[in-house]
């Protein structure tokens, strides 16, 4: 039999993907593991392999294709013994590139209700069949207010067939009811209960403003509008689904970093060369934060933890997160056991990351998980801000910019090197005590960077 190739789901979030590139043409003999098409997620740009072998009968769905649907039909490949020419004539006639339900036909248009039916009505055109009798139009949205999503088509027969549509259960894409759906319920299949009235009282949920209503407080032609990719569509869900429901609270410590920048500057200058005269590493001060925090979550594990409903996970290593720009969105690559690498190798690690990450050729194993993260704006000169947590973490470390300020030492007003950390914490996993008490160990390691060397 033929094998489908289907659009793979290459990371959690993904719904949709981007067919960048096929690797493979029609006729091309696959084998196992073979790269067949570089995919664009949210994130990255990956390659997919082959698992079976054969020839590529047909290519479904065309390179530079946006917004195709995970586990629709991008590709047909023929077993061994199977003519590819024959599967790809009748997979044209019978597999569309992108799946979809026929059309639906055109309806008559309704006629106002009459106590009787008129003697002379006249009959429906012969190329459309009338209506059976007038049923009750299925209704737009579900009891909850939420909008129900269905064909068409599946509209139209369920509306005919006088069946609510919001009972029936879809099994299309993301629970889309379709025609098979609606047939199902004609032929018996058991409907969902009507969903309860919302209790007296409660407001309806505020639904945010439309596109329309946006623009109107625009003067036409006074902007451009820009699609959003991918990336930014899961960025906005994930981060109003973070700060809906995760109740953040924020401590902020300033840092003195004079000793800090010295020990950078003599590691720096401590480090071998190779014959063209670059240094191993060059280790940088967000290098050293990350192994600050990493050592205090150590030194604190009741506070490397992530939330679960049903548990709280103690994670036995510090797996630190670190926001990295990106062109149209930003990545969090993670240093995995950052507790127990050197601050070369962390350096060494985070330059790949960020080559790798702007490239959109980072793994999902690389940016997924961690328990904590660092976001450091202070290269853009800014002095402090509170960061978002990023699920499954339950802290966040925002660092700010490092300048020059005036301090109380010994009684007298001397300038120092201060630096502003906020701490934005999950208070279901972390409470006010607890994430004061992990700030307090990563402020001792960063004004006193030596013990992070020991």
């Amino acid at each position: 039999m033929p094998v489908n190739i289907l659009m793979p789901a290459l990371s959690p979030t993904m719904e949709k993907g981007n067919l960048a590139k096929w690797l493979k043409k029609e006729g091309d003999t696959i084998k196992s593991g073979d790269v067949l098409a570089e995919i664009e997620t949210d994130k990255a740009t990956m390659e997919v392999e082959a698992i079976d072998e054969g020839i590529l009968a047909r290519i479904v769905v065309p390179e530079g294709t946006s917004d195709v649907p995970v586990n629709d039909l991008i590709a047909i490949i023929a077993s061994e013994g199977e003519d590819p020419k024959a599967i790809k004539a009748e997979s044209g006639k019978a597999a569309p590139a992108r799946k979809q339900e026929p059309a639906p036909a055109p309806e008559m248009p309704k006629a106002e209700p009459k106590a009787e039916p008129k003697s002379d009505a006249q009959p429906a055109p012969p190329a459309v069949a009338a209506p059976a009798a007038a049923a009750p139009a299925a209704p737009a949205a579900s009891h909850d207010g939420d909008r129900v999503f269905a064909s068409p088509l599946a509209r139209r027969v369920a509306s005919q067939a006088g069946i609510d549509i919001s009972r029936v259960t879809g099994s299309g894409p993301h629970g889309r009811i379709v025609l098979a759906d609606v047939e199902a319920a004609k032929s018996g299949a058991p409907l969902a209960a009507p969903a309860a009235a919302p209790a007296a009282g409660k407001p309806a949920p505020i639904a945010p403003p439309s596109d329309d209503k946006i623009k109107a407080l625009f003067e036409p032609g006074s902007y451009e509008e820009v699609p959003h990719d991918n990336m930014r569509k899961v960025i906005a869900r994930r981060l109003t689904e973070a700060k809906s429901t995760i109740p953040h609270f924020y401590l902020t410590m300033d840092c003195e970093i004079d000793a800090l920048l010295k020990l950078r500057a003599e590691i720096n200058a401590a480090a071998p060369h190779d014959k063209d005269g670059k240094p191993a590493y060059k280790v940088s001060v967000n290098d050293m934060v990350i192994k600050a925090l990493a050592l205090a979550l150590a030194r604190v594990p009741e506070a490397n933890v992530s939330w679960t409903e049903n548990a709280m996970l103690k994670h036995k290593h510090a797996d630190v997160g670190v926001a990295v720009s990106i062109p149209g969105g930003l990545i969090t690559p993670v240093v995995r056991q950052a507790e127990t690498k050197s601050l070369s190798a962390i350096s060494n690690e985070m330059k790949d990351f960020a080559a790798r990450a702007k490239a959109r050729k980072l793994k999902p194993e690389e940016y997924q998980g961690g328990s904590s993260a660092v976001s450091n704006l202070g290269m853009f000169g800014v002095k402090d801000f509170a960061a978002v947590i990023n699920p499954p973490h339950a802290t966040i470390l925002a660092v700010g910019a490092g300048e020059s300020r005036a301090v109380v030492k010994g009684g007298q007003v001397v300038a120092a090197t201060v630096m502003s950390c906020t701490l934005s914490t999950d208070h279901r996993a972390v409470d006010g005590a607890l994430g004061a008490e992990l700030l307090a160990a990563f402020k001792r390691l960063i004004e006193k960077p030596m013990a992070m060397l020991v």
